[in-house]
């Protein structure tokens, strides 16, 4: 499960950053910190995939399988929350959705507003099949969740 998990976050990171870096579609704050999950759930599932592979420590492999659902679980949690901003089903974050009130300093008003680039939180970017990265983030994050938690219920019934 573990090595399952380290795959799948792998390569829904790298989709992220391909999305960012040779789409140019750029992540809104909600997006970032959607990510955390992955830089925490990537090195914890690779170790612990190790750790499984040497049959090491049952509590260290309960305590990681738990951080992970933990992890996953949250992150699914707000994925969708994401994707309710995006649809407008409830307001988000003021720092990302609404109008901007800060202009910095007046004398410069102009060439801020020329150079600035907001990504809102609440507008989606990109969509397949009627759901937006965040979206597509909650479900990925709900699989990795089950994952997590199907490999705690094998700890839970191994005998060593």
């Amino acid at each position: 499960m573990a090595l399952a998990i380290c795959v799948i976050a792998f390569a829904t990171i790298a989709g992220a950053w391909f999305f960012q870096l040779v789409l140019g579609i750029q992540p809104c704050p909600m997006c970032l910190e959607q990510r955390y999950a992955y830089y925490i759930g990537i090195p914890l599932a690779a170790v612990l995939a190790l750790v499984a592979a040497r049959e090491g420590s049952r509590s260290l492999l309960v305590a990681g399988f738990a951080v992970l659902f933990c992890v996953t679980v949250f992150n699914s949690a707000f994925g969708a929350y994401h994707a309710g901003v995006e649809w407008g089903f409830w307001p988000g974050p003021t720092e990302c959705t609404g109008s901007a009130v800060d202009f910095g300093n007046p004398g410069n008003l102009l060439e801020n507003l020329k150079t600035a680039k907001v990504v809102r939180c609440d507008e989606v970017q990109w969509s397949f099949l009627g759901l937006s990265l965040a979206g597509y983030n909650a479900l990925i994050s709900a699989l990795m969740a089950a994952l997590a938690g199907w490999g705690l219920l094998g700890l839970g019934r191994r005998t060593t």
